[in-house]
Parts: structure tokens; C-alpha cells; sequence
């Protein structure tokens, strides 16, 4: 059971690009984009689809994306199956913009290493991992085709030409916004919003967001309740993110590195990820999670997208 790919051939679809996890059909002003349960860590896709990994990170998106769209304009326009978001082809950027509330994750690895500047961005003295930062910090990355996406300050994505400065700003100022309004809403749930990236595009000369926002897969959240109480007492954070397969996955000694071998994922191992994935959808959205019906899926997702067009 799964969504592992898809292989559609629709009549006027004009290209097609299988991402790790989504599978995008590009037509002349649309695109059509399935949310796989291919499971990815370290850059590196899993051999075992998780049932209901991607209704759940569409529906995390959709919900996301219908709550922020009168605070920063983006490419959504239908979510006609629970696999599938149907919207505006745009000309992506090629950075991914990572905006960080807290010293956490990569952020904190740097700074554990000595490090006091990340992304040309000054970190102050004397924090301890996981603690608040004085303020958002915006910390992009260069997107990859293909393997790991690098670090890159604002200076050099100016002084490369990468992104025009006037485009750059609206992006900087669309972050904010994007992370206070998603902030908040997180809060509401009893959850801490850690860091985050947002995609951008542009559609006929504006500027919006593309691909999915505040999902599991893109952020990290932490339980708000008792986060202080962890910090004090030097205790890791309850988190809810994607964080936990990464884990078991450098618990098994696996990181995406060469000649390491993925770790076998038997059916206990990947029903225990689908149940975490439904947890978080139902932490995050506050609703509960009603299961797709696997037995006709694929054509029922074609279905959806031939409609819609």
C-alpha cells in the first residue's frame, strides 16, 4: 500500500519532473503536483513508501497555503484529492529561503563548532542548542538539482546575480510575514514554530510562493509546553518534525554518505512512520485525519487532475 510513483501522460502536459517525494506535471500556465509517499532523509529517498505520508503532507500544505494566501500571495489554486494541488506554474528562484527562530539543528551544529556567523549572519555569544535567537534570522540556501543544497549569504546571492535585489527584498519581507503568521498559528496548537523554508516564484512579473509551506518536512516544530522547563534543565525538546527518521536512521549508522547502507525498513518500522505522520497532521491542523481510500488511487488522482485542468 502507497503512492511509490506516478507515470500519467496527460494531453496537453507540456513536461514533467519527479522531485523525492512529489511527482510534477508542468502545462502551459498550470502545474499538477502529486505528493508521493516516497519517504526522503539526508537527500536520500527511502526504499519504502509510508501509507498516507503524502495525503498527509498535501493537507498540512493546503491548510497552510489557504490560511496565509491574504498575507503572502501563492501558486495554489485547487486541492482536488487529498494527493494532489493543482496551481500557477512559475519560474522558481534558485534559493530556498530558511528563516530560524531558534538555534537549532544545522544552525546549532555551526555554532556548537565555534562558528559565530551563518549565512552572513552575526550569532551572538553564550547560547546553549535550542534556545531562542534575539530575532528571525534569514539563513538561504542555494537550490541543488541534485545532492545537497549549500549555504549562501545575502552578499553573494546579490553579488552573483542569483536573485535581483528588489526581487530579494520582497522574498526577505514575504519570509517574515510567511514565519509571524505561521508562528502564531502554531501557537494556537500548542507548538513552538523552529525554523522553516519557504520556496519562491514568479508568475507573469509576481512574486509568490511556491511548493509546500510548514509541513513536517519543511519545519521543525516544538512543543511549547514545558520548552522552557527542557532549556533550564539541559533536556531535548519534544519536536515534531521529520526529525525522528532521522534518527532512527543515524541510530542504524546510515547519513546519506558514500558506501553506507540504507537500513532494511520492515513493516512494523514503516507502519510506526505513518502513524507519526498522522500525528502530526492532526497535532498541527488541530483536525482529525480521515484516511484515502488506497484501493483505486492512482486512477482516482488522474481523475482529479484531467478534471481540473
Amino acid at each position: 500500500m502507497g503512492i511509490k510513483e506516478t507515470n500519467f501522460n496527460f494531453e496537453e502536459q507540456e513536461g514533467f519532473y519527479r522531485g523525492k517525494v512529489r511527482d510534477v506535471y508542468f502545462f502551459k500556465e498550470k502545474l499538477a503536483v502529486i505528493a508521493s509517499d516516497r519517504i526522503s532523509a539526508f537527500d536520500v529517498v527511502l526504499p519504502e513508501a509510508i501509507p498516507y505520508k503524502g495525503q498527509v503532507l498535501n493537507q498540512i500544505a493546503a491548510y497552510f497555503l489557504s490560511a496565509t494566501k491574504d498575507v503572502v500571495p501563492n501558486w495554489s489554486e485547487l486541492f482536488p484529492d487529498p494527493n494532489v494541488t493543482i496551481g500557477k506554474r512559475c519560474e522558481p528562484f534558485k534559493v530556498e529561503m530558511v528563516i530560524r527562530g531558534y538555534l537549532a539543528g544545522h544552525a546549532w551544529r555551526t555554532y556548537r563548532d565555534g562558528k559565530r556567523s551563518l549565512c552572513g549572519v552575526r550569532l551572538p555569544e553564550g547560547l546553549k542548542e535550542n534556545d531562542p535567537l534575539p530575532a528571525p534570522i534569514i539563513t538561504p540556501t542555494t537550490k541543488a538539482d541534485e545532492g545537497h543544497d549549500e549555504d549562501i549569504s545575502r552578499a553573494e546571492i546579490l553579488a552573483k546575480g542569483i536573485v535581483a535585489e528588489k526581487d530579494y527584498q520582497i522574498m526577505e519581507d514575504y519570509t517574515q510575514k510567511l514565519f509571524q503568521k505561521g508562528t502564531e498559528m502554531a501557537r494556537e496548537k500548542g507548538l513552538i514554530l523552529v525554523d522553516t523554508k519557504y520556496e519562491f516564484g514568479k508568475f507573469k512579473d509576481e512574486i509568490m510562493v511556491i511548493d509546500e509551506i510548514h509541513t513536517p518536512d519543511s519545519s521543525r516544530y516544538f512543543y511549547a509546553d514545558g520548552f522552557e522547563e527542557r532549556q533550564q534543565n539541559g533536556e531535548e525538546q519534544k519536536q515534531l518534525s521529520k526529525e525522528f527518521v532521522r534518527q532512527w536512521l543515524i541510530s542504524e549508522g546510515f547519513q546519506g554518505k558514500e558506501g553506507q547502507k540504507i537500513p532494511e525498513m520492515n513493516e512494523g518500522r514503516v507502519s510506526s512512520i505513518s502513524e507519526r505522520y498522522i500525528e502530526l497532521y492532526e497535532k498541527i491542523t488541530g483536525e482529525a485525519f480521515i484516511k484515502q481510500d488506497y484501493s483505486n488511487a492512482q486512477r482516482r488522482i488522474e481523475n482529479s487532475i484531467v478534471a481540473n485542468l
